[in-house]
């Protein structure tokens, strides 16, 4: 956990960017009460303590042509270190895989994946995932609607 002090005014800029982190240094530095010289440096002191770490445009996979959004596990063969390390490097290579976390549980990983459609999606795990080295493993789950996505943080008034 991170060990910098936080004041009021890193919480409103916390909240403002999270709302809308396009606003310009002058708008934030408004909205919060701050000049803009101490508005730049606190949010550069908030980016250095990787409080905030990145800043994002959220794009549309269904006007962009992916339809299918699946969720998808997968089992690695037991002490195949070498197999986790290259599944790993693999999947941060491949551009439909959107997120891929190591769990614990019955499976290995859980990935998020956007695929054109149907047939490659399941090209994805026929071809891509089945005959990666150490795969034991690997199923999806189809989403039919997304009920809730948020990607800001509960942060204190």
């Amino acid at each position: 956990m991170n060990t910098l002090e936080l004041d009021s005014y890193d919480w409103k800029l916390l909240q403002a960017l999270q709302a809308n982190a396009r606003l310009s240094n002058v708008a934030l530095s408004e909205q919060v009460n701050l000049s803009p010289s101490q508005c730049s440096r606190r949010l550069q002191r908030l980016e250095q303590s990787k409080l905030i770490e990145s800043y994002n445009t959220q794009l549309n996979t269904a006007e962009l042509g992916y339809q299918v959004t699946a969720f998808v596990t997968v089992t690695l063969e037991k002490g195949n270190t070498r197999a986790r390390k290259n599944f790993q490097e693999r999947v941060e290579q491949m551009d439909t895989v959107l997120e891929c976390y190591s769990v614990t549980g019955e499976c290995d990983y859980w990935l998020r994946v956007i695929a054109q459609n149907l047939p490659a999606l399941a090209n994805f795990l026929s071809e891509d995932l089945a005959y990666m080295e150490g795969v034991r493993d690997a199923s999806s789950t189809v989403v039919l609607n997304k009920v809730k996505q948020c990607s800001s943080v509960p942060l204190p008034s």
